[in-house]
């Protein structure tokens, strides 16, 4: 009963898809925040590009959203230091009850380990793809949504230290997506979420991730769904990848019905090389549209 419930609710959300030439999205604006963001230095938590760029993503997202949440929290990392972190939350139309939820994380990680030059794998990495390019696209996102209000509330959640340590062993990573999920709104639970990653990759195919399938396979089917839609077949093709680690698990793990859209066959994520270069306008606007069509 419940999943016929949601299914009502997804098509009801849905009802007005369009092509994307019908949506409009400013991919070279989008490009251009990317560009900001990396040119401000990386934004390795506690650093003053980090604080630089945390308070012009605030500053943005208060002169487009309906009100915005500044989740502020600290963390000792295993190497003993304190990392000064927030979380941002822009909402539009908070008086409804029916919510989609979009999650970016607009922090970078402070070491290339996958740098092919070994002497490079102790600096930070630019993080172009991974970090700047979602929260660039959701920023245009919210764009849209302050000229033409959604028709359901709509909630953009920018995640802090995601990137910072070890995958691996789940160290000091995923940490804003870990604050906001332990710290959920009484009663908070959106229609469906998505995270947004590693999203502007100029030759761009987004696979359905395993996690997303198993915790919520009918928002992977409406999202895949309507990128056919728009015309973004070759983008987003019907095959799977494996599971990845990433800001949905601590979502799904507090019950919301989160999937992942990364491409993860980008070869220069977690290297020196992550930079702006590599960025396509036309891909920040092909998700840009996705975004918002799956609002419509």
């Amino acid at each position: 009963m419940m999943r016929e419930v949601l299914w009502l609710l997804l098509i009801a959300v849905s009802a007005c898809q369009g092509r994307s030439a019908d949506i409009p999205y400013d991919g070279d604006q989008a490009l251009r925040w990317v560009r900001h963001q990396v040119a401000a230095g990386a934004r390795v938590p506690n650093t003053p590009a980090h604080r630089s760029i945390g308070d012009w993503l605030e500053r943005e997202l208060r002169q487009r959203a309906d009100s915005v949440e500044v989740q502020t929290f600290t963390h000792v990392a295993a190497t003993g230091d304190t990392l000064r972190l927030r979380n941002l939350i822009a909402r539009f139309r908070p008086e409804q009850a029916s919510r989609v939820l979009y999650i970016s994380h607009w922090d970078s990680r402070p070491f290339a380990d996958r740098d092919p030059l070994p002497a490079n794998r102790t600096r930070p990495v630019p993080g172009a793809d991974d970090g700047a390019s979602s929260t660039a696209m959701l920023l245009g996102v919210a764009d849209q949504l302050k000229r033409t209000p959604p028709a359901v509330g709509v909630d953009l959640l920018f995640v802090d230290g995601e990137d910072y340590g070890d995958f691996d062993s789940d160290t000091d990573v995923l940490l804003g997506a870990k604050h906001f999920a332990a710290n959920l709104p009484r009663g908070y639970q959106p229609l469906f979420a998505v995270l947004w990653d590693m999203v502007g990759d100029s030759d761009q195919v987004f696979l359905r991730e395993q996690h997303s399938r198993e915790a919520a396979p009918e928002v992977v089917d409406r999202v895949w769904r309507a990128a056919r839609s728009l015309g973004l077949r070759r983008q987003f093709p019907e095959r799977d990848t494996g599971y990845i680690t990433d800001d949905h698990l601590p979502l799904i793990r507090a019950g919301i019905r989160a999937i992942n859209v990364i491409d993860i066959d980008y070869p220069y994520w977690h290297t020196t090389a992550d930079t702006p270069d590599k960025i396509s306008a036309q891909s920040l606007a092909n998700v840009g549209r996705l975004a918002l069509a799956l609002l419509r």
